[in-house]
C-alpha cells in the first residue's frame, strides 16, 4: 500500500464525510478544498488535494446512488441513515474504489478501508466495514451494471 494512496483515500473519506455531514455535493466540498489548498497563503493544515483523492471523489458522485443502493441492499439490519456517518462514507469510498477502480487489488481496498474505520469511526466498526465490502467483492462481477 503506498502512503501516498492512503493520504488520498483518508482524504478522499473526509471530504465526502464532510459532504455528507453538512448535506451538501460532495464536488462542492471537494472544489472548496482544492481552492483553499492552492491560495497563495493557504492555512497551517490546510491539507493539498491530490489527483487520485479528485478521482475518488468524483468517482463516487458519478456512481453515488447505485453505491447507496448497493450499500443498503447489503447491510443486513442496517439502513443507511441508521449507519454512523463515518462508517457510511467509508463504505460508499470503499464500495466504489472496489468495483470501479480496476487497478487496485480488492485486497488493498478493504485494508485501507478497515484502517480508515479504525482511525475516525466505533470500535466495532471495522468488522461492520471488512464484513459489508468483503460481500461486496465477492458479488463484484455482478454489480457493475
Amino acid at each position: 500500500m503506498s502512503a501516498a494512496r492512503s493520504k488520498a483515500r483518508q482524504r478522499a473519506f473526509q471530504i465526502l464525510f464532510e459532504a455528507d455531514h453538512r448535506g451538501v455535493d460532495p464536488q462542492g466540498v471537494l472544489a472548496d478544498w482544492v481552492r483553499r489548498a492552492r491560495e497563495p497563503k493557504p492555512d497551517e493544515g490546510v491539507p493539498q488535494v491530490g489527483e487520485y483523492t479528485m478521482r475518488l471523489v468524483e468517482g463516487y458522485a458519478q456512481h453515488a446512488a447505485r453505491i447507496d443502493e448497493l450499500i443498503s441492499g447489503y447491510s443486513v439490519g442496517w439502513t443507511l441513515d441508521r449507519m454512523p456517518i463515518a462508517d457510511r462514507n467509508i463504505l460508499r469510498l470503499g464500495a466504489y474504489e472496489l468495483i470501479w477502480e480496476d487497478d487496485v487489488p480488492d485486497a488493498v481496498v478493504l485494508d485501507e478501508a478497515v484502517e480508515i474505520a479504525k482511525e475516525f469511526s466505533t470500535d466495532e466498526s471495522p468488522a461492520f466495514v471488512n464484513g459489508l465490502l468483503g460481500r461486496l467483492k465477492e458479488l463484484k462481477p455482478s454489480l457493475r451494471r
